[in-house]
């Protein structure tokens, strides 16, 4: 021992060498006892020598060259705990804890929960602990499924309410926690720096020069330490800020870092380590100080990949940013910084992110991190950029940082101490300017602009995504965004980030070869746009809702103007966009237009002060047109080479989650720009993009140089449609929140119902993310129910199960149906006429309106008074020259007009009425416009009513128009020439639409203040229209029209009516608008015409002129015969549309035929089969129909007939229980389930117990099997040939299209009706039912039947068929086929595998199972009477007949067991299936009266047991004093006493513990209970003997009261009882008590088999209905108890676990781990239950599976939302409830085992589930 005291007296140099071989001898020892000698040493005031001993023990033991050893790790816990256990001293301090926040650290696949009523921050969650034990009742709650891990928000006072928390962190534990006692963690401070920096060493050792690569060989040295590490994290708050303290001291990182002079290693690793630091593109402060890293470039950055720099125009940044040092510039102060470093260089391993995670709960430490996180951020991107595994990088960096950035107080601390926002703007720049490349949108030469290349990784696999969604989230923080949008040049700087994705994704329309390549980079583009673009904008504008932030918009709304004049200018805009060019990227603009939008909506800002000058509007106007335009040119097909790809595009542009970020921005910018600019200008700039000029001329003909014919009319659709929804759209012009949500709901659910979740999913999110509540007043559920009805999930007969939908109320389609908002809303356009079919069936429903309806006109909410411009829109001559045109066209019916086309303009002639401009002073003079001829004014009211009665055209020299030629005007422009001549004759100039926007464009940009009334026409822009090639000649003609817009609304609805003066003179008076809402274009022009009248005395008056003149329809003069031709096609089409509608209607009745006959084969009145032949004559043979080739014939030996049918095994049977509860599945540790007491374990241990006692061939014949595994038989009930069958079978085996089933095993479907079926059973030649001569009863006496009976039980061998023939041959091979169905444990239940006592019990087992089974579908008795869907699928008398055949070849003699065993059922059949077929009436009823006797007595013996002892004497005594009266036989007082006395001649019967298991049976026997009892002993067998009786002789089954059951079932048989006396139906041929003396001694004289033979004895027949277990209400109970319960085969917790709902047991579904020779553990445990069918609930996707045999099926879920929807995989995490009818339909399909019919979608599983 060393003297412990006296060491500081010994010299230094000796210390020193003594502490060495100190520091050997202490590893020596026992390292408890060491731990607590230095512990002791070092609380000494004077710890310096144990200080030294203590850092020599730790030199050797943590020596980093070692490698890692669990011996190190041993020491250092012993060192830790000073002495104590490990164990104990976490505990204790653990119980120092004074941690308030829960902090649970987790990793991707947890399964955590959201709580947006309680959460502040949209990222809060909750580990499942906290969620359950805070109350969350009636809140807005989910569970999910983590992507990326996370750490529980609970205690966090930043994140979420303190209503939220946890019942253990809402009490302020801190405040009542000791303080740690000093010496308590005095070894930890002393040890934990050490272990650190040995962790760190080995970081350094890890690393590698670039290209190489042994992260693996790290990986396994360093799990051991993280291990440790997380460890002590989980030691509460106490440890944690030790840590902390070590990981943030400057100091002790300074000492322990650079390694000590004499250590090499330690040495070489920091070398490594600066050359990490050097590689990475990062320079240490030092050496950039010292002008090593002073160069421009940093080291890493020739390493990030910079090839190719010709193609792509790299920008340089450094000038712009305020700081170029954040890129490059790396310093590590502490252990912490250099940890988060290695962290990051080594992409972020899982351990290492969980430990630095785990420390957060440590306030300071949060601190320290957040800002070490920060100082790092340009290095993670660097890191990020080059990983091969960015997705996992991405997933692990989010799960730190939104740890950190969720919380406000400390995202604004680090805002304002580190630059957050300089530092994240300037990654995003910096990462983005890797992958520019020069835009070629406009000016392909000259471009200076430069976009991302969509086609790089960095944007094709969303690389960015992180850093995005960190800078989203600060956004999100008030304080932040602020911040942000007070500092311009941080503004400046993201609008140039913003610029990058102007203009990407350019497309180029292919005019000539289609598009080899279709490229997928639209995916990128719109996801870059809206993440990194749109979700910004979004998050800045939350905070621009009030006045006091005006200068924050102003600023933006500048910065934006700025930029896009910049972008102009580097693209080379000057004022016409280029052809063929589109893309769908313009953030730019939708910045601008949102910021307007949300100034002038919520900040009370003026629109004008924000505008700019016309001609920036013009420039601004021409993109967001563009775009619509192009839209309808991809509806057209005219992009149709360029490939799919540019539909996606134009469908993603319109999608819901795109929209309020694209479409809804761009319109509002047009609509902006319309109410500012010129009318006429806005409305020729429109019709001139959608490329319809030339089709606006008053010709029947004219030429198009830019459009194909079958493209004019969308393109002319898509133009007037385009002006419609620019008119009447009011989201950002007036409409408040909640009318917004309204209309989208609205719009949505007129498409088609929805369900809740897809709902929720369509209407566009508004900026903050989903939650069920959007902004505005009206939360989403309140307004749902507003305008939806909910319809209940319905279940059809076909089994498709349909979910909860809402559908839209009645007053929604007569109110707020709006078409253009669909229209707008719309992805498919197929949606619009869903909707117009909907809302057609809804006004015929009600009555409003029976024909094809038009699209309602509705009314709009007022505009904003800032918007009122756009009003103007609607009363400028250029578009009311083009409707007169537009009407005119549709009245001659010329070329490319349609229906559509009408409804539009109709449309907006309405909003012209309904939308009056008030004040005309800013209306420009009239006088000036050149085209004042057609129109004096600009008010549309007037204009309607102004008659125009020439016009002169342009035509080509061959249209029919040509009346004389104008030859001045040969060489004028010709887009567009509507001229009209006022009465006097004279000319006026030719007007062109498009030199006319032209005039006005110059006008603006020259601001030329001159009259400018002489027109002005730039030569440029005629030639540019003209098409190469000479066009024919055209002309200038004149027109005679004499028209208005009133009477040609006069003549369509003439035209439209087909009736000429369709408007009388008193239509006018009596027509009220109210009543015109809904109906077709008659009831439209009617409500215009009447609006007309209202608003202006003239319109009225012209009205009336018009009606009074009765006008013949006559056309103008020249009736072209294109016109002819017109009309002779519409008359053609009407033919053509009659003839169709003859055919349908002849085809419908066909199909109604067959339905019928069809229908007739399946109606339960028809038992299929067994009636086919009833109705004929008695001697005729039985004809069946082949479905295959269509004869009908009989079944002849030769050429047998077969039933087509399903066998299938089936353990139903089996799982009945007595009790008629269903059994509970288990969902706590206590509950269990037994399978004991079902009806299979208890015939098997019957069986068993008899095979002990008795030989083996005897029990084979005294039970039944199939119980589990019995063979099932059903059938459609249609029949075939058998060799059509085998035809039928090759040619499905030739058939190479996919089937759902296996042809090799024999299946095939129905080739009438479809049904599965996999054998052919073949039909008994002769007559159907046992008729004529075998049914007469005749009066022979029982004995003399009974002596017939015996006779032809001697004729075995005798069957009617020959054995040669085809007949015997198929019945052979459907026998193997009943055989192959089942397994063969299921059919080897003798001592003796593969002997024909097997068989035989087999044979007539299947018999007995098909019996039993029909019973139970018949809902287990026979009151319902003949009529049963279980009835139809029966084919029970050909089984039988089959079956009867196959048992002949068995002739047994039958061996003696004791008569009081035996299964009466069984033998019932026997006796039936081995006597010679036909059998008669009588002779079944004689051998069911000798059995119903045997069966009795049985009753007898069974009660007997039941009585306790005092009982059994008093009813012996009784009944020996009965025994002598003449009909004693048919009292059961006297037989029962006969029995007791019998039986008790052996003690052992009654006397084995009777006393205590059967008294508790009935406490006193009367005479009704015993004779209750005895009836429902035996009324199993007679339910039986009736249904085989049913099936061999057609008798009729009537129904009757469960209590009356008994009687009717012994009338039916032919036994003569009542409901008062069951012994009056006994007949005995030999003396009653003779034979019961025999029985009962049969019985007494074996005596080994009395103490078993009570349980024998005492079987209960009655068995209850099948039943899938009892499930709980709540699906979060089965989910939170199995999800992650261990595997009870393998003990690990399986990835998808599964629970069977027949037996309860818990599976791995598709886990190797419980593979049995390559047979997964879901398949075998189907063929364990069920015999191959298997019902499994998936745990994690809440789905039920269904295997059957080589096949299964996604079932459904039987677990609903509060909406009725499923919720497949959890993906909502909504509560979700249990569907009692789901659940009901499910037993029942198992029950009656129509799996195979119902369900449709079926695979092969391959043993893989």
């Amino acid at each position: 021992m060393i003297d412990w005291q006296g060491r500081n007296t010994i010299a230094p140099f000796c210390a020193v060498v003594g502490d060495r071989m100190m520091a050997a001898s202490l590893l020596r020892r026992d390292k408890k006892s060491t731990a607590a000698h230095l512990k002791a040493d070092l609380k000494r005031s004077d710890n310096s020598s144990g200080l030294r001993q203590l850092q020599e023990l730790l030199d050797s033991v943590l020596n980093a060259e070692r490698g890692s050893d669990p011996e190190a790790l041993d020491w250092c816990k012993c060192l830790l705990a000073g002495g104590d256990g490990f164990d104990d001293f976490c505990r204790t301090v653990r119980s120092y804890d004074n941690a308030t926040l829960c902090g649970l650290v987790w990793t991707a696949n947890f399964v955590a929960y959201r709580c947006r009523t309680c959460g502040i921050s949209p990222c809060m969650s909750l580990c499942a602990e906290c969620f359950n034990n805070g109350d969350h009742t009636g809140h807005d709650f989910n569970m999910f499924r983590s992507q990326a891990g996370g750490a529980c928000d609970c205690g966090d006072g930043n994140v979420m309410r303190e209503s939220g928390f946890c019942s253990r962190h809402r009490l302020k534990t801190g405040e009542n926690v000791p303080s740690v006692p000093r010496d308590l963690l005095l070894m930890s401070e002393m040890v934990l720096p050490r272990f650190i920096i040995t962790i760190i060493q080995y970081l350094r050792d890890g690393y590698t020069e670039p290209g190489e690569d042994t992260r693996s060989h790290l990986k396994e040295m360093l799990q051991l330490k993280q291990i440790q590490l997380l460890e002590l994290t989980k030691m509460g708050g106490a440890m944690r800020t030790v840590l902390t303290k070590i990981l943030t001291n400057q100091q002790t990182f300074k000492e322990l870092s650079m390694g000590q002079e004499e250590n090499v290693y330690a040495k070489r690793n920091y070398e490594k380590y600066l050359s990490a630091l050097k590689s990475s593109g990062l320079v240490s402060v030092e050496e950039k100080g010292a002008g090593a890293g002073a160069t421009d470039t940093p080291a890493g950055e020739d390493q990030d990949g910079l090839q190719g720099v010709g193609q792509r125009k790299r920008v340089k940044l450094s000038s712009s940013t305020k700081d170029p040092s954040i890129m490059d510039t790396l310093k590590h102060k502490c252990f912490l910084e250099e940890l988060l470093f290695w962290t990051i260089k080594y992409e972020f391993p899982q351990k290492m992110v969980t430990f630095l995670l785990n420390m957060l709960p440590d306030q300071d430490y949060k601190i320290t991190f957040t800002k070490t996180f920060v100082q790092h951020y340009a290095f993670i991107m660097k890191t990020l950029m080059k990983s091969h595994e960015s997705d996992t990088m991405s997933n692990r960096i989010v799960h730190i940082s939104v740890q950190l950035f969720s919380n406000e107080e400390l995202a604004r601390h680090v805002t304002e101490e580190c630059q957050l926002l300089d530092i994240m703007v300037t990654v995003l720049l910096y990462m983005m300017e890797s992958c520019l490349i020069k835009s070629e949108l406009q000016d392909e030469e000259n471009n200076r602009h430069v976009v991302v290349n969509c086609g790089e990784a960095l944007l094709k696999n969303n690389t960015y995504w992180p850093l995005v969604s960190d800078f989203i989230n600060i956004l999100s923080h008030q304080s932040v965004a602020k911040r942000f949008l007070e500092d311009h040049s941080l503004l400046l700087l993201w609008m140039s980030f913003v610029s990058f994705f102007q203009g990407m994704n350019l497309n180029k329309r292919e005019l000539n070869e289609h598009v080899e390549f279709e490229s997928q980079t639209y995916y990128a583009a719109f996801a870059a746009e809206l993440e990194a673009c749109a979700q910004p904008m979004w998050g800045l504008l939350t905070h621009c809702k009030v006045k006091e932030t005006q200068e924050y918009t102003k600023t933006v709304v500048r910065y934006c103007l700025e930029t896009l004049q910049m972008w102009f200018d580097a693209i080379g805009f000057v004022d016409e966009p280029a052809l063929n060019q589109l893309t769908f990227h313009l953030p730019l603009h939708r910045y601008y237009a949102m910021f307007l939008s949300k100034g002038v909506r919520c900040q009370g800002l003026d629109l004008d002060s924000l505008l700019p000058d016309q001609e920036m509007l013009m420039k601004i106007m021409v993109h967001p047109l563009q775009i619509q335009a192009s839209l309808s040119e991809i509806h057209s097909n005219m992009w149709v080479r360029n490939g799919l790809q540019i539909k996606g595009q134009a469908m993603t542009y319109v999608q819901s989650h795109f929209c309020n970020s694209m479409i809804d921005p761009d319109i509002y910018l047009l609509q902006v720009c319309a109410s500012r600019l010129d009318p006429d200008y806005f409305i020729s700039s429109v019709f001139e993009r959608f490329k319809v000029v030339d089709l606006l001329t008053m010709a029947s003909q004219h030429q198009n140089t830019v459009l194909d014919s079958e493209q004019e009319r969308p393109m002319l659709e898509g133009a007037l449609t385009f002006l419609v929804i620019l008119c009447s759209l009011r989201v950002h012009l007036g409409m408040s929140d909640d009318e917004i949500l309204r209309a989208e709901m609205v719009s949505q659910l007129c498409m088609n119902d929805r369900t809740h979740s897809s709902l929720l999913d369509l209407i566009p999110e508004n900026p903050n993310p989903k939650s069920g509540v959007v902004p505005g007043s009206c939360s989403f559920e309140e307004m749902l129910s507003a305008v939806a009805d909910f319809k209940a999930p319905v279940f059809e007969p076909g089994g498709s199960m349909q979910q909860g939908m809402y559908t839209p109320k009645a007053e929604v389609w007569e109110k707020e149906f709006d078409p253009i908002m669909v229209i707008l809303r719309t992805v498919y356009r197929r949606d619009v006429q869903s909707a117009m079919d909907r809302y057609a069936a809804f006004l015929k429903q009600s009555g409003i309106h029976t024909g094809n309806p038009w699209p309602p006109y509705k009314e709009r909410t007022p505009l904003h008074p800032c918007y009122k411009g756009l009003v103007r829109l609607l009363h400028c001559k250029t578009l009311h020259i083009v409707i007169f045109t537009l009407l005119y066209k549709i009245w001659m019916d010329h070329q490319n007009m349609s229906e559509h086309v009408l409804c539009m303009v109709l449309y907006l002639i309405e909003l012209g009425l309904d939308n009056q401009v008030q004040d005309d002073k800013h209306m420009p003079c009239c006088g000036e416009h050149c085209h004042d001829s057609w129109f004096p004014g600009t008010s549309l009211l007037s204009n309607l009513h102004h008659v125009i009665n020439f016009v002169r055209v342009r035509v080509p020299e061959t249209a029919p128009e040509k009346l004389h030629t104008d030859p001045d005007a040969q060489n004028e422009y010709h887009a567009i020439d509507p001229i009209t001549n006022k009465c006097t004759g004279n000319r006026a100039q030719v007007f062109s639409l498009v030199a006319e926007r032209r005039r006005k464009f110059q006008e603006i940009i020259n601001r030329s203040n001159h009259e400018a009334s002489q027109t002005v026409r730039p030569k440029s822009s005629s030639s540019r229209w003209l098409p190469p090639g000479s066009p024919p000649q055209l002309v200038t003609e004149i027109l005679e029209i004499h028209e208005s817009m009133l009477s040609l609304l006069v003549k369509l609805h003439q035209k439209l009516s087909a009736k000429q003066n369709s408007l009388s003179l008193s239509w006018l008076a009596e027509v009220d608008p109210a009543h015109h809402t809904h109906g077709d274009g008659l009831t439209a022009i009617e409500r215009i015409l009447a609006k007309a009248a209202a608003r202006s005395r003239h319109s009225k008056r012209c009205l009336q002129e018009i009606c009074g003149k009765v006008c013949p329809p006559i056309p103008p003069k020249k009736n072209s015969p294109g016109d002819k031709k017109s009309m002779d096609k519409e008359e053609r089409r009407q033919r053509a549309r009659e003839r169709q509608q003859k055919l349908l209607a002849e085809f419908a009745s066909r199909q109604k035929s067959f339905m019928e006959t069809a229908m007739d084969v399946e109606s339960p009145e028809t038992d299929a089969v067994m009636d086919m032949g009833s109705a004929e004559p008695l001697d005729s043979e039985v004809l069946y129909d082949c479905v295959i080739c269509g004869q009908s014939g009989p079944s002849t030996e030769d050429r047998p007939t077969g039933l087509v049918v399903l066998l299938q095994a089936s353990s139903v049977l089996g799982h009945r229980c007595h009790s008629d509860t269903p059994k509970r599945l288990p969902t706590t540790d206590e509950e269990h389930i037994y399978p004991e007491d079902t009806c299979g374990a208890a015939h098997d241990v019957r069986l068993s117990l008899m095979q002990r006692y008795f030989k083996d061939s005897s029990c084979l014949q005294s039970v039944s099997i199939g119980w589990d595994g019995g063979v099932y038989v059903q059938t459609c009930g249609h029949t075939l040939h058998i060799d059509c069958h085998k035809s039928y079978m090759e040619s499905l085996r030739n058939d190479q299209v996919l089937q759902g089933f296996s042809v090799d095993k024999g299946e095939f479907t129905c080739p009438l009706c479809r049904q599965f079926a996999n054998s052919v059973l073949p039909c008994r030649p002769g007559r159907g039912m046992e008729t004529g001569a075998w049914h007469t009863p005749s009066n022979k006496s029982m004995s003399t039947l009974v002596n017939e009976v015996e006779d032809l039980q001697e004729q075995l061998g005798i069957f009617p068929v020959s054995v040669e023939s085809n007949l015997s041959k198929e019945m052979e091979s459907v026998i193997k086929d009943i055989k192959n169905t089942t397994q063969k444990k299921y059919m080897d239940y003798g001592k003796n595998p593969g002997s024909p006592d097997n068989d035989f019990l087999f044979m007539y087992s299947v018999a007995r199972t098909n019996l039993e089974l029909e019973l139970v579908h018949r809902g287990g008795n026979l009151c319902s009477g003949g009529a049963s869907a279980a009835a139809k699928r029966s084919c029970l008398n050909q089984l039988f007949h089959v079956l009867a055949m196959h048992m002949r070849l068995y002739i047994h003699t039958h061996d003696h067991i004791s008569s009081t065993e035996i299964d009466v059922p069984s033998l019932l059949i026997i006796f039936i299936l081995t006597m010679p077929q036909p059998l008669r009436r009588e002779h079944f009823t004689c051998v069911v009266k000798v059995l119903y006797s045997l069966q009795y007595t049985q009753a007898l013996a069974a009660l007997s047991i039941r009585f306790s002892r005092e009982e059994r004497l008093a009813w012996s005594n009784t009944a020996a004093a009965k025994k002598n009266p003449p009909n004693s036989d048919k009292s059961w007082e006297s037989l029962l006493g006969h029995v007791i006395s019998e039986l008790t001649k052996a003690k052992d019967v009654y006397d084995t513990n009777s006393e205590e298991t059967f008294v508790l049976s009935s406490s006193v026997w009367s005479p009704q209970s015993i004779e209750f009892s005895l009836q429902h002993f035996c009324l199993p067998f007679l339910r039986l003997s009736c249904l085989l009786q049913h099936h061999l002789y057609g008798d009729g089954l009537p129904g009757c009261l469960v209590e009356e059951e008994f009687s009717l079932l012994a009338g039916c048989l032919g036994l003569a009882g009542s409901v008062q006396s069951s012994a009056a139906c006994l007949e005995w041929n030999l003396n009653a008590f003779d034979l019961i003396s025999q029985w009962c001694s049969e019985v007494i004289s074996c005596h080994d088999f009395l103490v078993s033979l009570q349980s024998l004895l005492v079987q209960d027949p009655q068995w209850a209905a099948p039943r899938l277990l009892l499930l709980p209400d709540n699906y979060n109970t089965i989910f939170q108890y199995y999800h992650r319960k261990s595997c009870t085969s393998c003990g690990k917790t399986p990835k998808d676990p599964a629970l069977c709902l027949v037996c309860g047991a818990f599976v791995c579904l598709k886990g190797h781990c419980c593979k049995q020779q390559g047979v997964c553990e879901c398949v075998l445990h189907s063929q364990h239950c069920g015999a191959a069918t298997g019902i499994f609930l998936l745990i994690n996707a809440s789905v039920i599976i269904i295997i059957r045999g080589h096949r299964f099926c996604l079932w459904g879920s039987v677990y609903l939302d509060a909406h009725g929807e499923e919720d497949r995989d959890l993906r909502r995490g909504k509560p979700l409830y249990l569907c009692e009818e789901r659940y009901r339909v499910l037993e029942q399909q198992w029950v009656s085992h129509t799996f195979d019919h119902i369900n449709k979608r079926w695979g092969p599983h391959y043993n893989g589930l």
